[in-house]
């Protein structure tokens, strides 16, 4: 497989990748197999899915592309491993790549990136409707579900034990696994911001840096928190059978199932579109598409499934109908230019960041 992505670099395999499949076009063949690809995250999934329906509905010449959700991480990884017709054209994210990432994604001849804000996201805490009733901040999610809060051995087992304001309800939390680009936002957001809570953990950073990151971010193993792979739904349906349990997933999974579950404030703030619109919610996140701009010349459809995103983001379009929080106006037109323009991202902007 490595040798077969390794000989199909961008010296003229891509060109030829491109001549074939515009040949199956032109000769009536079946071009299900040139339709573009795009892997990655479970949260993304079904934003990405009801744009590839439109673009279909709209280019009846063309199959509908190709939508998989892997998670973030291994989509990523898929994405970056080379060019040409065995690899994605494009990689949904719930968080931004990593330089690391880019860095792989170059060595395999993955040279040319456009990145694309496509809208925003929460990560969302929430329980059955009329479960248990919790109000959070990220130091005491840090508290309730890290292995070695502050470095300590992990002795809570009751909301009440992290909090005496909180019930004394066992800890029970289901969420992402760490190919998750939730999980890693989670990280970020909630569980980096809830251990810097201890003026000894930001000391440990500059001394320390890797064993500051396993205590600030490593999760417990003895069931209190439950990694439940990549569908999101099924978190949806663990928390919704059983009232004690919270669940972590995205905020679009929240909206879709109010009939069921309720979202828990965070720092005294509900997850509600207007609080993720302005960042007031602390789990306000933004989610991002990459394309390989190799793969346009080869993939006819590659280009207008890009503008396709572009429709369908506004406020009031059909993402937001679905859970998606839009972009500011600003950032709209800032990454249809992307698109129009089809600008690639450097390492330097995501060291930016």
């Amino acid at each position: 497989m490595a040798n077969r992505i390794s000989a199909f670099l961008k010296t003229g395999a891509v060109l030829a990748f491109a001549a074939s499949t515009l040949a199956a076009c032109d000769s009536g063949g079946d071009s299900g197999a040139q339709s573009v690809h795009a892997v990655g995250s479970s949260t993304v999934y079904p934003f990405a899915k009801l744009v590839a329906e439109n673009f279909a509905r709209s280019n009846s010449d063309m199959r509908s592309p190709l939508i998989e959700s892997t998670g973030t991480g291994n989509g990523i990884q898929l994405f970056c491993s080379g060019l040409g017709p065995n690899t994605p054209d494009m990689v949904n994210a719930s968080r931004r790549m990593k330089a690391s990432e880019f860095d792989t994604c170059a060595s395999n001849s993955v040279d040319e990136i456009i990145e694309l804000q496509v809208g925003l996201d929460g990560i969302v805490l929430a329980s059955a409707k009329g479960g248990i009733m919790l109000n959070l901040s990220p130091e005491t999610i840090y508290k309730a579900i890290a292995a070695q809060p502050f470095g300590k051995p992990q002795t809570a087992k009751t909301w009440k034990d992290v909090d005496p304001a909180l019930p004394a309800d066992p800890i029970v939390v289901y969420g992402p696994p760490s190919t998750s680009g939730t999980r890693d936002a989670l990280k970020e957001l909630i569980l980096h911001v809830g251990c810097d809570t201890d003026p000894g953990m930001k000391a440990l950073k500059d001394s320390d840096e890797t064993n500051y990151t396993q205590i600030c971010t490593e999760v417990r193993d003895d069931g209190a928190f439950v990694d439940q792979g990549e569908q999101d739904n099924l978190i949806v349906q663990k928390i919704a059978g059983n009232p004690r349990a919270v669940g972590i997933f995205g905020y679009s999974y929240l909206e879709e199932n109010l009939d069921k579950v309720q979202g828990l404030p965070m720092n005294g703030v509900q997850p509600t579109y207007d609080n993720i619109a302005d960042f007031d919610y602390p789990g306000a996140r933004p989610l991002y598409v990459y394309v390989k701009k190799a793969h346009m010349r080869a993939i006819p459809g590659l280009e207008g499934f890009m503008k396709e995103w572009v429709k369908s983001w506004d406020k009031g379009g059909p993402l937001t109908k679905i859970g998606m929080v839009a972009m500011p106006p600003e950032t709209m037109a800032a990454n249809a230019a992307k698109v129009q323009s089809q600008t690639v991202l450097t390492k330097a902007e995501l060291e930016a960041k």
